[in-house]
C-alpha cells in the first residue's frame, strides 16, 4: 500500500483472512465523548470562571450540532468539585447532548445571587460560541444538583437580568430545567436534616446570603427559597425534578414543596422520587433515569 495522506474514504479496508482472528462489524454510529477542560467563560472582579465541556461524536458525524445541557455542580455554595459528576454526565452526553459543567463564584467570594448570574452568563457564553462547541443554540437547558439545582431553578425563573451581564447581546433563556435534589428551600427547620447549624451565619445558606443569621431574617430566607419567588405570572421553563426519599442533606420535602407550588400555578413540571436514595449517588445515573431525562429533553427540543 502506498504511503501518503489518506482520507478516511480513500483508505482501503484490510480484508485479508487471518486464521484465528475475530472480526467485529462496526457502523460508524458508535458514540464517543470528547472532553474539553477549563474553558474560561467569565472573569468577574479578577476571578476567572471555567466550564468543563463534553460533546458527543461518531465516525460518521464527527462534528454534529447538539442540544446542550448546562449543568451547575452542587457544593453547598462552597468551592465546587466540578469533576464530580463527569462519569454520570458522560452517559447523558452519549445520548447526543453537549454537557457543560459550570463553575460559579462560591459563597466565600460572592453572595447570592452571584451564582445565578454566573449560570446565566455561562448560558450566554455557550450560545454566543455555539458553533465552536457543537451546540444547537436554540436548544439549551439548565440543570444542576443540590445547590446547583437551586442555581438552575433561579436562573430559569429570573428573566431580563442586567446585573453582571457579560454578554448583553446574547439571550440566557433556556428550554427547560433538570433539578437533581436541589436545595431549593430553607423555610422549614428540617430543610437540611443533619445540619446542626441550619440557617445560622456559618451554615451554607447563611454564608451564601452574606454570613447572616437567617433565623432572624425571614425576608432573606424567602429570597433564597425558590417556591417563595414563584407566582402565577412567573415564566417557568418546563421542569423535571428528581430527588431521593432518604436524602439526609436536603430534605426530599423541599422538592415536593416546589413541585406542589409549580402545579398550583399550572406550570409544566414532573417529579420523580427515588425510593431509598440519599443525596446523590449511582441511583441518579442508571439507564432508567437517563432514559427519563433523555425523554424530557426530547419533549422540549
Amino acid at each position: 500500500m502506498e504511503v501518503k495522506e489518506w482520507s478516511y474514504e480513500e483508505m482501503p479496508d484490510f480484508t485479508e483472512y487471518v486464521e484465528g482472528a475475530h472480526v467485529i462489524s462496526t457502523t460508524g454510529d458508535e458514540v464517543g465523548v470528547t472532553y474539553i477542560h477549563n474553558v474560561e467563560y467569565a472573569e468577574i472582579n479578577h476571578e476567572k470562571l471555567y466550564l468543563q465541556i463534553l460533546f458527543p461524536y461518531t465516525r460518521n458525524h464527527p462534528n454534529p450540532l447538539c442540544p446542550c445541557v448546562v449543568f451547575v455542580q452542587g457544593s453547598a455554595w462552597l468551592p465546587q468539585d466540578v469533576y464530580a459528576q463527569i462519569p454520570g454526565l458522560t452517559k447523558l452526553a452519549e445520548r447526543g447532548y453537549v454537557v457543560a459543567i459550570v463553575q460559579y463564584r462560591h459563597s466565600g467570594i460572592a453572595p447570592f445571587p452571584a451564582q445565578i448570574m454566573d449560570a446565566k452568563n455561562a448560558v450566554r457564553f455557550l450560545r454566543k460560541n455555539a458553533l465552536k462547541y457543537h451546540i444547537d443554540a436554540n436548544n439549551i437547558f439548565l440543570s444542576g444538583d443540590s445547590s446547583g439545582g437551586h442555581t438552575a431553578m433561579f436562573a430559569g425563573i429570573m428573566h431580563d437580568e442586567t446585573t453582571e451581564n457579560l454578554y448583553p447581546d446574547t439571550s440566557a433563556e433556556i428550554k427547560g430545567i433538570i433539578n437533581y435534589y436541589g436545595s431549593t428551600s430553607v423555610m422549614a427547620d428540617d430543610s437540611n436534616p443533619i445540619q446542626i447549624l441550619h440557617c445560622q451565619p456559618d451554615s451554607p445558606e447563611g454564608m451564601v446570603m452574606g454570613h447572616v443569621d437567617l433565623r432572624t431574617n425571614p425576608d432573606l430566607k424567602k429570597k433564597l427559597s425558590v417556591e417563595c419567588n414563584i407566582t402565577s405570572d412567573t415564566e417557568v421553563p418546563p421542569t423535571l425534578i428528581i430527588h431521593g426519599t432518604k436524602d439526609r442533606l436536603v430534605n426530599c420535602e423541599c422538592s415536593v414543596i416546589l413541585y406542589k407550588c409549580l402545579k398550583q400555578y399550572k406550570k409544566d413540571v414532573q417529579l420523580y422520587l427515588l425510593q431509598g436514595a440519599d443525596h446523590g449517588g449511582p441511583e441518579f445515573w442508571t439507564q432508567n433515569i437517563i432514559d427519563i431525562v433523555d425523554q424530557f429533553l426530547k419533549e422540549h427540543i
